[in-house]
């Protein structure tokens, strides 16, 4: 069992999570824990050696993004019964590691096995997702993410919490937390690191799809994770909705791809003139391109 940890000044909420894994791993047999630093500021590698001398602390020697900081823990150890990829901020409830596996054991259709995301209210946040469509897109513009994710073919999100039961499956889920089978690492094989942070669990999500292997939720398994990082940073909600782009237009071809683009462009357009800054930027991001700063953090969702 291998459990992959990136980090980017992550300081401040990483004591909770080191103190909650022991916990979580319980039942889970041997496994190694391996936290890749991206080049933190703030002291995170050595508070981690601190707080956890049981785990791997590996510094990256620079922010090269999630993804980058995922292979470079896949590569520590072979994950002889799977690969749990978390968040530093998604706190995992005891014995959860060992119910998201023993879920993926006992059918060999899965590949990807996800906890239920909670709030720190202990509310559930949605977090299965459909896969991107221009439909989806041009829904969300239209009507906007949460009213659009009332209709299959309209939005992306699934907020219904009737869907939340166990085994319910998704196209791809938020990337806090997400168990990985071999079969699905066997597939998919390594993620993605161009996209720097966002969509990259989209990505690895959709090629285990592709493999013909499911995503399944698990409610027996829980992480509490506040998140929200991206809504209120104009840099990574650019970034993530570029990105989104650069996802669709990466399976299909020009004229969809186009017309994805300006779905997400009017999505963005339409909120920039309502006067939210985090849109306009995304727009002009759209427009201009953008390329990531090394010094933006690679260790959040969209929560």
């Amino acid at each position: 069992m291998l459990v992959a940890v990136v980090t980017y000044n992550s300081a401040e909420i990483l004591a909770p999570f080191l103190h909650a894994l022991p916990a979580a791993l319980a039942g889970a047999g041997t496994a190694t824990v391996v936290v890749v630093d991206n080049d933190s500021a703030d002291g995170t590698a050595a508070l981690a050696r601190e707080l956890a001398p049981w785990a791997t602390v590996l510094e990256a020697g620079g922010n090269f993004g999630y993804a980058a900081g995922i292979n470079q823990a896949l590569d520590v150890t072979p994950a002889r019964r799977g690969t749990y990829v978390l968040n530093p901020d998604a706190v995992p409830s005891p014995g959860s590691v060992d119910v998201l596996a023993r879920a993926a054991e006992l059918d060999p259709g899965i590949g990807i096995t996800v906890p239920r995301i909670i709030a720190e209210d202990g509310s559930l946040k949605p977090s299965l997702r459909r896969e991107p469509t221009v439909g989806r897109a041009l829904g969300e513009a239209v009507l906007g993410g949460r009213r659009a994710s009332r209709f299959t073919a309209l939005g992306e999100m699934v907020t219904d919490v009737r869907s939340y039961t166990d085994g319910a499956e998704a196209d791809w889920a938020t990337g806090a937390a997400m168990f990985l089978t071999p079969r699905a690492l066997a597939a998919a094989g390594r993620w993605r690191e161009d996209y720097f942070l966002y969509s990259e669990e989209t990505d690895y999500a959709l090629r285990v799809r592709d493999a013909g292997l499911s995503l399944r939720l698990v409610t027996g398994a829980e992480v509490v994770h506040p998140g929200g990082d991206m809504a209120v940073s104009p840099q990574l909600w650019s970034l993530a909705t570029v990105n989104r782009t650069r996802l669709y237009r990466s399976r299909h071809g020009r004229t969809r791809s186009a017309a994805f683009w300006l779905a997400v462009l009017l999505n963005e357009g339409v909120r920039a003139l309502l006067g939210r800054p985090t849109h306009r930027e995304a727009a002009r991001a759209l427009v201009l391109g953008l390329r990531p700063h090394p010094s933006w953090p690679t260790s959040v969702t969209t929560g």
